[in-house]
């Protein structure tokens, strides 16, 4: 067994008085990152968040700059919540430093954290344009892509229509019966009153709701709201051919505006989709939203749009996966002079395909059928059959035509769109008509084509070249590594706020806070291959 004598002594006795150095900025080392940030912060415009406050009411407020570096830097050390950054402002020499020695509270915080949506997208712009101005912003190809997010709702506290009703029900007859006792209530003390008027009371009931019934009433009015989503939800999957009696929607009621979406760890919780759009060239966030649905579509267009806001200037090349890739999109991306990037499924065969031949009205040569590739159910795909634009119409593998017989239109989405449809007429004895439509009874082969297959040919052709391909291959890097970066180092897997402009609000802050602290890191590399040569770097 070990002796008293053999353990270490303390270094120093807790009642002993501590020298510090003279000042707290000797404390700081001269290459800490967070004199980076505070020289960043302090050369930014603040009078978009100064012309918030009043200026002559109450105590002098803490200036915005120092409640924004607070949060950023805050976050990029993996510190979100208010009353964690409250701590370290306390007890953290760096968190010290970068607020002079300023004490803030969780609730100046917490409140700072929602109040200002419209300053806090002009920061997020200004550091964007600092970065372009250094050449780190390069809008020459960006990549689009959303990802998965928590809701402050857990899976638990899902309801279904049904159970809704119920806890509706219950409320109502609450409600009235506390309604009755507070107009009894009422109705004594204005009987005592009527006996004496000296003090000039004229007997009416409070036109406010005591405490208790308030509260009550706004719990009515959540169920009553989460009862109309789970209702549309419902009429949804009716839609779909889903029984909602069977297998009826559950929809959140702690935070209305999320939707129960599939996790990618697996199951079922609300969530929310948050977007960005990557820069190419250093990985800059240049667009950020955040959605209450399940995919991204149609946010594509918006987001160049918010990027041209923002720059002065649309991305050359626009890179995005399969969930984009809506004609509607295309269409978009053609107006705007963009170069659109996404898997694209197309009618018409491309370069390599067996049916890509220099004369459609010819038939393919019997050893290549084999090669024709098939749909799920076996069938000859759509894209065995070759368009010609200028007879406007398709060429089976027998070289037989599909002319254009008809116009079809309908809604999808609320959208109305429009398909031309093409149908060969000499089916019945064709080689190939058994694997090519399944009923043989009817008249021939269909082929469907939309407003928008002209574009998707044009997408399939910029993707099947070495160029779009090579180029396609970075998208994933460029997408998806700020959303591991703000996951894993941020630590966003929930969002601690509730309701979609809160969130969309608690979103920016995070991009905010990647592209400063990447717009820190980039700034010391270009000082550090500036300072052998002797050249200063300005901004």
């Amino acid at each position: 067994m070990a002796t008293q004598d053999y353990w270490a002594e303390a270094p120093m006795n807790r009642q002993q008085s501590v020298l510090f150095g003279p000042t707290l900025d000797s404390i700081i080392s001269e290459d800490d990152p967070v004199r980076l940030f505070d020289e960043v912060l302090a050369g930014l415009d603040w009078s978009g968040w100064e012309a918030h406050y009043d200026g002559t009411r109450g105590q002098p407020p803490i200036h915005p700059r120092f409640l924004c570096a607070s949060l950023v830097y805050g976050l990029c050390r993996g510190i979100r919540s208010s009353r964690k950054l409250e701590e370290a402002c306390r007890y953290r020499l760096d968190f010290m430093w970068l607020l002079e020695g300023r004490r803030i509270d969780h609730t100046t915080l917490a409140k700072f954290r929602t109040r200002f949506a419209e300053p806090l997208k002009g920061l997020f712009q200004q550091i964007g344009r600092v970065a372009m101005t250094l050449g780190l912003i390069r809008l020459g190809e960006v990549a689009f892509d959303g990802t998965r997010v928590k809701a402050d709702n857990s899976r638990f506290r899902c309801r279904t229509a049904k159970t809704l009703e119920e806890k509706l029900q219950a409320l109502d007859k609450l409600f009235e019966e506390m309604m009755a006792e507070a107009e009894a209530a009422d109705a004594a003390e204005a009987a005592e009153a009527s006996q004496s008027t000296s003090d000039g009371d004229d007997g009416n009931s409070p036109t406010q709701l005591p405490g208790p019934l308030a509260d009550l009433k706004l719990r009515r009015e959540r169920v009553r709201e989460a009862l109309s989503n789970a209702q549309e939800a419902d009429a949804t999957r009716s839609k779909r051919g889903v029984d909602p009696q069977t297998h009826p929607a559950r929809v959140p009621t702690t935070d209305l505006d999320s939707r129960v979406m599939p996790n990618k760890e697996g199951g079922y919780a609300p969530n929310y989709t948050p977007t960005a759009t990557t820069d190419g060239h250093r990985g800059f966030i240049v667009d950020c939203e955040v959605l209450a649905k399940v995919n991204e579509t149609q946010e594509a267009t918006a987001s160049v749009d918010r990027i041209e806001e923002t720059f002065g200037q649309k991305p050359a090349k626009f890179l995005t996966d399969g969930g984009n890739n809506s004609g509607a999109v295309m269409q978009g991306m053609e107006a705007r002079g963009v170069d659109f990037y996404a898997p694209a499924a197309v009618n018409q065969p491309q370069t390599g395909h067996p049916a890509k031949r220099d004369d459609p009205r010819q038939p393919i040569p019997t050893s290549q059928w084999p090669e024709l590739p098939r749909n799920k159910a076996g069938r000859l795909h759509n894209s065995c059959f070759v368009y010609d634009a200028q007879a406007d119409q398709y060429s089976c593998p027998q070289g037989k035509p599909l002319p254009f017989i008809r116009t079809k239109s309908y809604v999808r989405d609320g959208v109305c769109k429009i398909s031309r449809i093409y149908r060969c007429k000499s089916c019945k004895d064709c080689l190939l008509a058994k694997v090519c439509y399944e009923r043989l009874s009817h008249s021939g082969r269909t082929i469907s084509r939309d407003a928008y297959e002209d574009l998707r040919e044009q997408t399939a052709t910029r993707m099947s070249s070495d160029a779009g391909q090579r180029l396609y291959q970075k998208r994933a890097h460029i997408a998806e590594t700020p959303f591991g970066t703000l996951k894993a180092t941020f630590g966003l897997r929930r969002f601690l706020l509730r309701g979609l402009p809160k969130v969309k609000t608690e979103w920016r802050w995070a991009a905010t806070a990647f592209n400063l602290g990447k717009l820190v890191r980039e700034i010391a590399r270009l000082r550090a291959e500036c300072a052998p040569a002797g050249v200063q770097l300005q901004g």
